[in-house]
């Protein structure tokens, strides 16, 4: 065995298990045909992989999310939603959903950031009642079947020490105290499989690339020492990405394990590890140096050179260095991108050419293939602008630095805006209906006029301007009816970007983007929002909310390029949205939302790295973006689900005036530590899920306001969802809307 992967998209080349899995949400197809489908995408991914790889992976497939999985399997299911009396399927649903029928109502489960990634996984709950053990059967059925129709297969789960880690603890009882059950949950899952004649079991432990404790080496170990004791018939890899796991690598290559995956891209220090400590000769080494989550062509030599480096022999598989789950399907669907930028691209059919193509070099010195791929890197000519350069070099102290000081905005922007107390707003979108992506796909195949796509946008602003101000809001969106997903539709009106018609990475559940590709210069071609900004503002009194995409979020939420430091990239997106701040401000808009839906998401796994190697640049980048701004205009930000915990500080170094955030799936914490670090930045913590479809009641949403006033003064709290609202539906939307302000309007008269 000599190639494989960690794990395959799965969502379909045309997303055929998200339209799927939202027609069975909508009781338009039942249960039957949803897993046809499934079993459908199982099949051919398998195929694919079969027809290029040594080992075949199963077990990577999910309907929503494979931590998710794994706490299903394992019984790790909290009692209201068992309560509910719904099937095995249903009820997963309604932990990654919420619920709300017959008078049945359940938040969904925690969804929190995977690691440093755009993809969102499901928070496994654990109380002190829960009764770990193997419950489910879906995974087995698909090593089974995987196992009967290809001859070499690789099986996937997530591990135990990371799925302990991951989960929440609502009881006394901590995850130490779960590992017996563990354990002996584990020992079954490899009874179970013996029946089948898998060839490895790869179990995911990611969460050993982060700092760890003795502490947490010790329950490792614990569950480890236990689980390599059942007897199994089939090889055992411990599978590690996103980072190197310098704390723990002189144990892992001391365990009886008989593979080891490590990251050699992510992980800085891999390589030095393995070749400072050496590789067991009776372990095989599963190098992970094909980039499994950017988008850019493998350059051969580079990968050959460093496998040479290291001390194994033919104890080598060459693999991914994280699942391609965060990459889109197939170049081949992009009939439209510049051939220039297209031979250098490599999605996830074409990396599994490649770890075919590194096979045949590395072990059976395929020279032709070498030559080729070299000849590619010998012309990459990413399209430079001079002026971009002279900008940045000219940029000094002053231009990271807004004035007077935070505090005395304030009081400038409450005497400006007069805002009631608890002012309300959302977060930006307002739901893309059908009439709405209709008018879009009308206009970009030139089968309406502008005139008459900016006509229909105009109307629907004008709608959804007229039911704000009904419903009693206080600062108002446009409702963004004219963007697709919020950093494609900044890159389409930057230069330096390029665009794909298929190339779909999953986010979450049914939930998929395609991000931009960074492939030159970046700068501003021409105004973006101000139009339909400027247009809301002239149909109300009230402020109108501009609405933009931050830099580090349009960075981490795009494929970057490689030739530049993420720190360049950046501050040229940084200027570029500089350039639309100014230019809203010019045309009368005093608020404006710069969204860093993302900047939490590429902070480094270890501590020791997280300023040198990100927040130094990312939260000046920031900064940048509207350091020049009036002081009577107030600058908001946006958070998406993810840890601020720990960054609390940087986050209020930003400068913003306000600062909305996902709270309603957390337990508030992230509020306590903004009150020890006293926080200056006025916040709306957001009052109610907008991922899920249920509609919150008044009193849902009071108690929720009392619970964040019971902590900060509310003349420091705004009231908001917590996030844009594109994806949802009208009727559900506007409901939960009404139950929002309703709920505020209560607390205002108990306020006085």
């Amino acid at each position: 065995m000599s190639t494989s992967i960690i794990g395959f998209p799965r969502i379909g080349e045309d997303r055929e298990l998200k339209h799927a899995t939202e027609k069975y949400w909508k009781h338009e197809i039942d249960q039957a045909e949803l897993l046809r489908i499934a079993d459908e995408l199982k099949a051919k991914n398998w195929n694919k992989e079969d027809a290029k790889l040594d080992l075949v992976s199963a077990g990577d497939f999910s309907f929503f999310d494979n931590v998710l999985d794994a706490a299903s399997l394992l019984n790790i299911t909290p009692a209201r939603y068992r309560d509910l009396g719904l099937n095995e399927l249903d009820e997963y649903f309604a932990e990654a959903r919420g619920y709300q029928k017959d008078g049945k109502s359940v938040k969904a489960l925690p969804m929190k950031k995977w690691f440093n990634t755009n993809y969102h996984y499901i928070v496994p709950e654990i109380d002190d009642k829960t009764n770990i053990k193997v419950v489910g059967k879906r995974f087995f059925e698909d090593v089974k079947k995987a196992c009967e129709h290809h001859e070499h297969v690789k099986a996937s789960i997530v591990g135990p020490y990371t799925l302990l880690k991951l989960a929440r603890y609502v009881g006394k009882k901590q995850a130490a105290d779960f590992a017996p059950a563990v354990i002996a949950a584990y020992q079954d899952i490899f009874k179970r499989l013996n029946e089948t004649h898998l060839d490895w079991l790869q179990l995911d432990e990611p969460a050993l690339v982060f700092d760890l404790t003795d502490a947490d080496k010790k329950l490792f170990h614990q569950l480890y020492d236990g689980i390599l004791q059942a007897p199994h018939n089939f090889k055992v890899n411990i599978q590690t990405y996103f980072g190197d796991v310098r704390d723990i690598y002189q144990d892992l290559i001391d365990l009886p394990f008989d593979g080891i995956g490590l990251d050699f891209l992510e992980g800085k220090q891999t390589a030095d590890l393995v070749r400072k400590f050496g590789f067991p000769k009776d372990k095989t080494l599963f190098a992970g140096v094909v980039n499994g989550k950017n988008i850019w062509r493998n350059e051969y030599q580079k990968t050959v050179d460093l496998l040479k480096s290291l001390p194994v022999d033919d104890n080598l598989v060459i693999t991914t260095s994280c699942s391609l789950l965060h990459v889109p399907y197939t170049v081949e669907n992009e009939t439209d991108l510049d051939k220039d930028l297209k031979q250098h691209l490599a999605f996830a059919y074409q990396k599994l050419d490649e770890l075919h193509d590194l096979d045949q070099i590395f072990f059976h010195d395929n020279q032709a293939l070498l030559a080729e791929n070299q000849a590619l890197f010998e012309n990459v000519n990413h399209p430079a602008n001079p002026a971009v350069a002279d900008r940045i070099s000219g940029l000094t102290a002053a231009d990271y630095t807004r004035l007077p000081e935070r505090s005395e905005r304030e009081n400038i922007q409450k005497a400006e805006f007069k805002l009631p107390d608890l002012p309300t707003t959302t977060i930006g979108s307002f739901p893309q209906t059908k009439d709405v992506r209709k008018n879009r796909s009308l206009y970009k195949h030139h089968k309406i006029s502008k005139a008459e796509y900016d006509k229909f946008n105009n109307d629907k602003i004008k709608r959804i301007i007229e039911w704000q101000e009904k419903a009693g809001f206080d600062v108002l969106v446009h409702g963004e009816y004219e963007r697709n997903d919020m950093v494609e539709y900044f890159g389409e009106n930057l230069d330096g970007f390029a665009f794909t018609k298929k190339a779909w990475v999953q986010s979450y559940g049914s939930r998929a983007v395609k991000p931009p590709i960074i492939w030159g210069d970046v700068s501003r071609k021409n105004s973006i929002t101000v139009a339909a900004s400027t247009y809301a503002q002239s149909l109300t009194d009230k402020p109108v909310k501009g609405m933009l995409t931050g830099p580090v979020t349009i960075f981490n939420w795009s494929f970057p390029r490689e030739d530049i430091s993420a720190k360049d990239s950046v501050t040229q997106i940084a200027l570029a949205i500089q350039d639309e701040v100014l230019d809203l401000e010019k045309h009368g808009i005093k608020i404006i939302q710069i969204d860093e839906a993302a900047l939490r998401e590429k902070l480094p796994l270890r501590q020791s790295d997280w300023f040198k190697e990100y927040l130094d640049w990312a939260i000046p980048a920031f900064k940048l973006v509207h350091s020049k701004v009036e002081p009577t205009t107030q600058i908001h930000t946006h958070m998406c689900y993810s840890e601020f915990n720990d960054i609390i500080p940087a986050i209020d170094n930003m400068d913003a005036d306000v600062i909305s955030f996902e709270a309603s799936r957390s337990d508030l914490s992230i509020i306590d530590k903004l009150k020890a670090n006293n926080f200056e930045t006025e916040v709306g913590p957001g009052v109610y899920d907008i991922h899920s479809p249920r509609v919150p009641s008044q009193a849902e949403i009071y108690n929720v306001i009392n619970n964040i006033l019971a902590k900060l003064p509310e003349s420091k709290v705004w009231i908001n969802p917590d996030c844009g609202l594109k994806t949802r539906g009208e009727a559900e939307s506007f409901a939960s809307l009404e139950n929002l302000i309703a709920a505020v309007n209560q607390k205002r008269a108990e306020l006085g």
